[in-house]
């Protein structure tokens, strides 16, 4: 059977644009969201532990950028079933040739995309219109005690969203800025 999927790298290693085949006709259309044999081959092996749906309201709006410290660190596969979003990944992996590099993709209801995140990547996003409805897949369940966060307008990061950002949550506006002491995380 030939995939329903194409999976394409971007310049930080790990981090994929999923783009999904749909099988349509007059009815409509089938998407397949996840297939654990075709995405274990790029890196999300284990399952999924947990699935997150979110609706954001605003368009400007941003949400995290949230990571979950090692032996917590998740695996993300991200859709957007409604609206549309951009949709960001900063490595934070020690070593990495991309440290704190970012990347942005345009993933919408439309376009069948998905963002592919791997573990020691933290990720965010900012609605790009009113009402949008996200899909995460987990490869670990969501541990309180080993959740992180970056400032989505920390310089040192330099995130261009694409939009004014209009909303935030207080506690993701109030997260610190990077320092020096910030090595980054040893998986």
């Amino acid at each position: 059977m030939s995939s329903r999927f194409d999976i394409s790298p971007t310049l930080i290693d790990g981090v994929s644009i999923v783009e999904r085949k749909p099988i349509g006709d007059e009815r409509g259309f089938l998407v397949r969201v996840y297939a654990e044999d075709e995405l274990a081959q790029f890196g999300f092996a284990g399952g999924i532990k947990q699935i997150n749906h979110t609706l954001t309201t605003s368009r400007g709006a941003v949400r995290g950028m949230h990571f979950q410290h090692p032996p917590h660190a998740e695996t993300k596969l991200v859709t957007c079933i409604r609206g549309a979003v951009f949709d960001v990944a900063v490595d934070l992996r020690t070593g990495s040739p991309t440290f704190l590099q970012w990347h942005g993709e345009v993933l919408s209801a439309e376009n069948n995309r998905a963002l592919f995140i791997p573990k020691g990547c933290a990720h965010g996003f900012q609605a790009l219109e009113d009402d949008c409805e996200l899909l995460y897949l987990h490869s670990a369940a969501f541990e309180p005690s080993c959740e992180g966060a970056l400032n989505q307008s920390d310089p040192r990061l330099a995130i261009d969203w694409p939009l004014p950002v209009t909303d935030l949550s207080d506690r993701d506006r109030n997260h610190e800025f990077l320092d020096d002491k910030f090595k980054g995380l040893s998986l």
